[in-house]
């Protein structure tokens, strides 16, 4: 059965509410409305389409290019609203952000909050180490790099062998902060991890 038979378009003059959420990040990306004519061509198409009160049927990115490839459309408990999980090819909102939710960009986590930080501190690394944050000495220098991550490697593996599970989850939390370090002094960061994982979901 199609999505556009399992809604009830009843409630709200012919309307279901759709919130369009990244499928990588998790970053909530807009809120708008759909009729079953919306949600009909969303299903034959492939791409993200609207009902909007001053437009009318909406291909989102028709003009823009910044269209929203569908990964899935779920309807809620009450069949009246619609998260769509969906790859941008560009911002959601007409502001040029990446979410109508956020000014500067995804931050759906606190690991997407952390990885931000280390993009930030990575954009202008200061001369001379006494003017650098911790992160920024990390990424300055390969060596140091590598042995912390050797480190906080081996204080998780001790503390899951001693099964003490506070301590293992304090050093989980040091070990992905080191590994999103190295992986952003090579170019890759937190959203390049979940597609990785997503692809072998």
């Amino acid at each position: 059965m199609s999505l556009a038979d399992q809604l009830d378009f009843s409630r709200n003059n012919g309307l279901v509410t759709v919130v369009t959420q990244d499928a990588t990040t998790g970053t909530v990306l807009m809120v708008a409305h759909a009729d079953r004519e919306a949600i009909e061509h969303t299903e034959s198409t492939g791409e993200m389409h609207y009902r909007s009160r001053t437009r009318g049927l909406w291909h989102k990115g028709a003009t823009s290019g910044n269209v929203q490839r569908v990964v899935s459309l779920e309807a809620d408990c009450d069949a009246d609203a619609v998260l769509a999980r969906v790859i941008p090819a560009g911002p959601a909102c007409h502001n040029g952000t990446v979410s109508c939710f956020a000014g500067t960009g995804p931050v759906a986590d606190v690991l997407s909050a952390v990885d931000a930080t280390i993009r930030e501190r990575g954009a202008s690394l200061p001369t001379g180490e006494a003017k650098m944050s911790y992160t920024q000495r990390l990424l300055a220098d390969r060596n140091l790099r590598l042995k912390k991550i050797g480190e906080e490697a081996a204080e998780f593996v001790l503390a899951c062998a001693d099964g003490d599970a506070p301590r293992a989850t304090e050093e989980a939390a040091d070990l992905i902060y080191h590994a999103l370090v190295a992986l952003r002094a090579l170019g890759a960061g937190l959203d390049d991890v979940r597609v990785a994982l997503t692809a072998r979901r």
